[in-house]
């Protein structure tokens, strides 16, 4: 019986736990911990605090499937869209640039629904809250250490949060990656943004003729939804929500502010645009440091092996590119590797 630890509760992490489960069944205990609150990483879907109905996608705003990966991937989307997490996206999107032959999927309940199912599948042990500091090698295992908390002892570990987080491990870790990895996993850099989610009173009106759309002309802000409208579920008992992302320029001359500080300035943008936007009741903003990959690992392998008895992997959209099919593959490389194994 393998102890398995992935670190990092978003899509790739969930999916891989997910295949693994499914490819190895009653081989290995399965153990996901996220330094996060909550499942979703980049997928996450936000509560308001006053009515958890109202949601809002902070991160990933919906799947688009491109000819390349509509028949590689098709097990994936066409269960999704069996289970109905996800349904085609019919609202109106100004501004939005598609691929010829590609389609978008939304999800009804929030973009995080997709990796919920996913660990929902997975049976694994899933612990928010903790953020891994050290890994190190002891008698044949790995020891990894937590802020707080004693260390634990697994057979196998899966990286897949964003690559600086990865190079910021201490311990054993820092002497096991090999030069040659070293340099190009400091090669993979990620855009930086910023996100905020307005939660609007049950019967609030949001007066536009668009579900999203893309700004090509504010110095600070490239993308707005209005989320329900966007995924299809328009109700009479929840209030509408609305997110705005900033644009790459903004959010990286803004990121060593605090989010109280960058806040408002995206609301002044926010009203320029839209002046006569009602009162929000509440309001979240995230900091997106890793949004999404600007530059992947060197010919993007999907997974890398930092150690291979025992095994050490890397994977994520940093090894991929950045969207629901960069981390399916990703998944999938990583439950290929630690198979492939298993069977030897």
């Amino acid at each position: 019986m393998s102890r398995i630890l992935i670190v990092g509760a978003g899509l790739t992490g969930s999916l891989c736990a997910h295949l693994l489960r499914r490819a190895l069944a009653s081989k290995l205990q399965l153990v996901i911990w996220d330094k996060a609150r909550g499942a979703g990483g980049r997928m996450s879907t936000s509560r308001c605090t006053s009515d958890p109905n109202c949601t809002v996608d902070l991160g990933a705003q919906y799947i688009t499937v491109t000819p390349d990966y509509a028949q590689k991937h098709k097990m994936f989307h066409d269960e999704l869209v069996a289970k109905g997490i996800c349904i085609p996206l019919r609202a109106t999107v100004e501004g939005m640039v598609m691929k010829e032959g590609s389609y978008n999927l939304v999800t009804p309940q929030g973009v995080s629904s997709i990796v919920k199912h996913y660990l929902s599948q997975s049976g694994a042990d899933i612990f928010y809250e903790r953020h891994v500091t050290h890994i190190n090698l002891r008698e044949g295992k790995w020891e990894v250490c937590r802020k707080s908390g004693t260390p634990e002892n697994f057979d196998i570990v899966v990286l897949t949060m964003p690559v600086p987080q990865i190079l910021q491990l201490q311990g054993d870790i820092s002497q096991l990656i090999k030069e040659k990895q070293r340099q190009q996993l400091e090669t993979v850099s990620y855009s930086s943004r910023y996100a905020l989610g307005l939660f609007y009173e049950t019967g609030t009106q949001i007066d536009v003729p668009w579900a999203a759309k893309y700004i090509s002309d504010n110095p600070c802000i490239r993308f707005i939804s209005i989320d329900n409208k966007k995924r299809n579920v328009e109700s009479s008992e929840i209030g509408p929500s609305l997110v705005v992302h900033t644009s790459v320029p903004f959010g990286i001359e803004n990121l060593e502010q605090e989010k109280e500080a960058v806040q408002p300035l995206i609301l002044k943008q926010l009203n320029s645009l839209l002046p006569n936007l009602p009162q929000a009741k509440d309001i979240k903003c995230q900091k997106w440091r890793y949004s999404q990959v600007t530059e992947a690992f060197p010919e993007c392998p999907g997974q890398i092996t930092l150690h291979s008895k025992p095994f050490l992997l890397c994977g994520g959209d940093g090894f991929t590119h950045s969207n629901f099919d960069g981390c399916t593959e990703s998944a999938l490389r990583i439950v290929e590797t630690i198979v492939s194994q298993s069977q030897h």
